[in-house]
């Protein structure tokens, strides 16, 4: 119960923390407009024209609010179709949608269709997720849901307004990462020789791997408007941003989640080791780290390649079927920023399995000998006061 004690008290913590920002009461920043759930009745489409998938113009719906303080009232909201099939929603009688209606001086002035109502869907995802770590992790899996959570959390409520806010975006995602390191590793490790060693692993291997990603980021001169919205963003108001770090920031998260489950494996690895052999030398435990962490690396750096090849599959569908060439293909500057995000990410990785193994290596084997020292002087005591 004792050695259970501090992560009992480090997840109270987390739960306060995650109270505070739940229950956040600032106001909003548009008040004019309320967004609510509602059922589509009818729907007209005399305004709207289909070229093959795509539908341009108007769809006009009639729509019965399902909350709010305009519960089961109907309206007629206007859905606004602009060909584009990755944003545009075409509604069907019976469909649930978020409907954003703004109002003035109490009076209604407009209704549109914002989205199709997912939500249900979504939560019901996220219980089976939760569902399954918890009958196999058990206590474990709660503490790997806390800071789950926690980690959403913290990127919403302080990293997204730092960004939008002007400040460094390295200095910011560096400073968050650690705060989320700390949070993941402990809550799962405890404050443990394992978590601490798991935590420097860690945020050494990240620091290096920004070192990287700005250097040849620089080389390759991205300027960070390959990444989705990017333009949009800047256009919206937000000139002052610096993409090109932000891009750099976008990068070195990314690789963040790997390098934690690397640092975090060789630290179990490595402690299981020095439990079944807790004779075994300094030298000798690194030298397992390294064996362990080869093994890891050589799958974890193809999994950060399958993973950022599945976001961009269609853009490769496009380069062949139009006969692209190489050269072309590695020049481009979208290919370009997805070959740093890759290869930064998977060298910070290889990077982080050394470290933690060295960590791990002095930090196991430290007390061992602080141990060993203190059992040899109390053998030598007690043949001295047999002598006497």
């Amino acid at each position: 119960m004792k050695k259970a004690l501090p992560q009992i008290v480090f997840l109270g913590l987390i739960v306060l923390i995650l109270g505070v920002m739940f229950f956040d009461s600032s106001p909003s920043t548009n008040n004019n407009v309320q967004e609510v759930k509602a059922l589509v009745l009818k729907t007209d489409n005399s305004e709207m024209v289909q070229s093959g998938l795509s539908k341009i113009g108007s769809q006009t719906l009639k729509v019965k609010v399902l909350e709010g303080i305009h519960l089961n009232e109907e309206l007629t909201a206007n859905n606004l179709l602009l060909g584009q099939l990755e944003m545009d929603n075409y509604y069907k009688v019976g469909d649930k949608i978020i409907i954003g209606i703004t109002t003035k001086d109490g009076q209604i002035i407009n209704v549109r269709a914002v989205d199709l109502y997912r939500q249900n869907s979504e939560l019901l995802l996220f219980s089976l997720f939760v569902l399954a770590l918890l009958l196999y992790a058990g206590f474990t899996g709660l503490k790997a849901l806390f800071s789950f959570v926690a980690s959403l959390l913290v990127i919403w409520k302080f990293l997204i307004p730092g960004l939008l806010a002007g400040d460094n975006p390295l200095i910011l995602s560096f400073s968050i990462l650690i705060i989320l390191s700390g949070i993941i590793i402990f809550s799962v490790a405890g404050f443990t020789k394992k978590g601490l060693v798991a935590f420097c692993g860690t945020c050494s291997g990240l620091f290096v791997t920004i070192l990287i990603t700005v250097f040849f980021g620089n080389q390759l001169e991205l300027l960070g408007m390959t990444a989705p919205y990017a333009a949009t963003l800047i256009y919206s108001g937000y000139l002052h941003l610096n993409m090109r770090q932000i891009l750099y920031a976008a990068i070195v998260i990314g690789a963040s989640g790997a390098a934690m489950d690397i640092s975090m494996d060789i630290a179990a690895s490595m402690e299981e080791i020095k439990i079944k052999r807790p004779d075994i030398q300094t030298k000798e435990l690194i030298q397992s780290g390294f064996n362990i962490g080869r093994t890891v690396i050589g799958t974890m750096t193809t999994t950060l390649l399958l993973a950022y090849s599945g976001g961009y599959l269609t853009l490769l569908m496009l380069f062949m079927s139009k006969n692209t060439s190489l050269v072309r293909i590695l020049n481009l500057k979208m290919v370009a920023a997805e070959i740093l995000r890759t290869l930064t990410g998977s060298i910070g990785l290889v990077l982080v399995a050394p470290i933690t193994a060295i960590f791990a290596g002095w930090l196991y084997c430290i007390e061992f000998g602080k141990k060993k020292h203190t059992l040899a002087q109390t053998q030598e005591n007690d043949q001295e006061y047999t002598r006497q």
